[in-house]
């Protein structure tokens, strides 16, 4: 029996990046390994291969996601966001570019992790949802100030072994404080 027509095997359809790709994987394959190793979509980075250092974050459904936790036949029909994705055409998203600008990141390694979770981030802050730093979680306090004891616990789930926290902290910050403006010149 060949392995594509084993019980274990199933043709997934993954939308990736917008772009719908189809590939037979064995059902304990996750996403992470789907990724780099049957698309060749290596920006996604294997760090701790057990969800605790957050290097393989990628967005589905707009959700920060650890890749190497979640089955690749269980993403079947989401959206899934990669670091190759986010960027729009030679334009790069304002958390890559607050990154560049600001120095948040040293080797590179978790730099993709951290951009994908600091993307989600921000929109978790916009919609109000709090943190566990956050004083007033009530929902009519709105969102809390996103200062960097918020930034720090929000993203607390990507390690940097290179110690880039102050300059990522602060590119967080940036990209949220230009995300705010384009919002409001939008609504003006």
């Amino acid at each position: 029996m060949s392995p594509a027509t084993s019980s274990t095997y199933s043709a997934i359809t993954l939308n990736i990046n917008g772009e719908k790709r189809t590939l037979s994987v064995d059902h304990r394959t996750t996403l992470l390994d789907a990724l780099r190793e049957r698309l060749d979509m290596t920006g996604t980075k294997k760090g701790c291969d057990q969800g605790q250092c957050g290097a393989c974050t990628v967005l589905v459904d707009g959700r920060r996601s650890v890749s190497c936790l979640q089955l690749a036949v269980a993403a079947e029909g989401r959206e899934i966001t990669t670091i190759e994705g986010v960027a729009d055409g030679d334009e790069l998203h304002p958390v890559q570019q607050a990154f560049l600008d600001l120095d948040g990141f040293q080797c590179g390694y978790c730099t993709p992790g951290q951009i994908c979770s600091a993307i989600a981030v921000i929109e978790e802050h916009a919609a109000g949802w709090p943190s566990a730093a956050t004083d007033d979680v009530r929902p009519q306090a709105g969102p809390p100030p996103l200062t960097p004891e918020e930034i720090r616990e929000r993203m607390s789930g990507n390690l940097c072994r290179c110690g880039a926290y102050v300059s990522i902290v602060e590119a967080v910050a940036r990209a949220a404080a230009d995300s705010t403006a384009k919002a409001k010149e939008a609504v003006a």
